[in-house]
Order: structure tokens, then sequence, then C-alpha cells
């Protein structure tokens, strides 16, 4: 296969699926890991050839490795991987259950440690310069939202990934990068009420949520050559918001 082989996490829901229909346009073959088996199929019906899914629970770390192993079989290595899976829990503090705590650390920041790890080891044999985008959120840097703490602390964990990795893999020609989004539209939404939803909207200089679309350009930029010179930054994606 002549086309550089891009990993995403959760292609199935909102922007990773629009982040899916990007980097095929863009010319790469996309590898989507998702445990949702027929959101998978329907994927793979729509793209064809240009979309190869695996199914895989994504907090099982040794599950990660198995499935990279197959990549690697498969493909012969990685040039890019968009650790875009993630879920926001709702319940607050100081009433948030252990169980939860985890399975949100879990599903925004370990899957993507593991993850990144092993693409790691398939991205250094690679010509070039590698990719890995991690979608992070502008819930790390605002607290005027409604996000709750363990959710700022997944994806504030994973933006020091992000830098931690790329000064660790600069000169290996590995660039690492976050996008922290706000209001972006996704299924996330329906886990608010709609009171909340209103006042979030409403801070949005526009007046709306931005698009998967408009997210899945950014990460698009980031793999394409003109991406080449980024590495170790946290892009702000909120419209300006927060500009002080």
């Amino acid at each position: 296969m002549n086309k550089k082989i891009a990993v995403v996490t959760g292609p199935c829901g909102g922007i990773g699926s629009a982040i899916v229909s990007q980097l095929i346009n863009d010319d790469l073959h996309v590898v989507g890991l998702d445990i949702e088996q027929s959101q998978l199929d329907e994927m793979s019906s729509k793209y064809g050839t240009d979309f190869t899914s695996m199914t895989i629970d994504l907090t099982d770390a040794t599950a990660i490795t198995e499935v990279f192993k197959e990549i690697a079989a498969t493909f012969g290595g990685l040039d890019a991987l968009v650790n875009n899976v993630g879920n926001c829990f709702m319940s607050e503090f100081p009433n948030i259950p252990q169980q939860e705590f985890e399975l949100q650390m879990s599903i925004n920041f370990s899957a993507a440690f593991f993850c990144s790890q092993e693409a790691v080891k398939l991205m250094l044999p690679r010509p070039g310069i590698k990719k890995i985008v991690n979608i992070s959120s502008n819930g790390a840097y605002n607290f005027d939202v409604f996000d709750p703490p363990h959710y700022r602390a997944s994806k504030a964990a994973l933006d020091n990934l992000t830098k931690d990795l790329a000064r660790r893999y600069a000169t290996e020609g590995i660039s690492v990068n976050s996008i922290a989004p706000a209001m972006t539209e996704s299924p996330l939404f329906n886990v608010l009420t709609e009171e909340i939803l209103d006042k979030a909207l409403a801070q949005m200089p526009r007046g709306r949520a931005m698009k998967p679309s408009e997210i899945a350009a950014w990460v698009g930029f980031l793999i394409s050559p003109a991406g080449d010179v980024s590495s170790g930054n946290v892009i702000i994606l909120n419209q300006g918001r927060d500009v002080r």
C-alpha cells in the first residue's frame, strides 16, 4: 500500500467521523479503533478499501498492544495517530464515584497513553515526519464552563503527554500536538441539560458551537506537510472566547 497509514481512535462519533472523512479525502488510509462494531461496519461500507476497522476496548492496555501488533503485521508501520476517543461523565465534585473517575481517566487519557506507546514503535522506522494529534478540550483551561474536574484533569494530562512526547521525539521526526476545542457539536451534547447547554453556547462569541468538520480540518492541517514544523503545541479553538 502506497498511502500513508493513520490510526484514529473513536472514529464513529461526531468529531471522529469527521476526522476520518478529512484524512481519507487527504489520501491517507485510515484504521479506525472503536468498541462499536456495528458503527465500524457502517464506516467500512461507506469508505470501502480506504478504511480498515478494528474492534477494541480502548480501556484495555493489553488489547491495545495486540491491535497495534495487527496493524504492524498488516501495514508494516504507521505514519499518524489521532487520539480522539473521549467521553465526559457529569457527576459533580465532591460526589464523583471512584469507578466513574477511573473510567474517565482511562478513556480520555490512558487510552491515548498506551496507543501512543505502541504507535511510536511503529513510527520510528518510517521516513519523513510522523504525527500524533491528541484531541483535548478547552475545558482543561477555561474554568468558567461546566466541565467537571475529572474531565478537566484527564484532558490536562493528555496535553502534558503531548508536550513530553513532542520534546522526547523531536529529533526522531515525530511531531505531537493537541487540539483543544471549546463547544463542538457532538453526541456529548446529549449528556447536558438544556439549561447548561444554552449557557455554554451563549459564551461562544459567534453564538454557536463549532462543527466537527472545523476541528477535523485542523487535524488534517497538522498531519499534512504544512504541519511538519509544529510540535508540542496545544492549539485552542474557541472563536476567541478566552482572549483577555
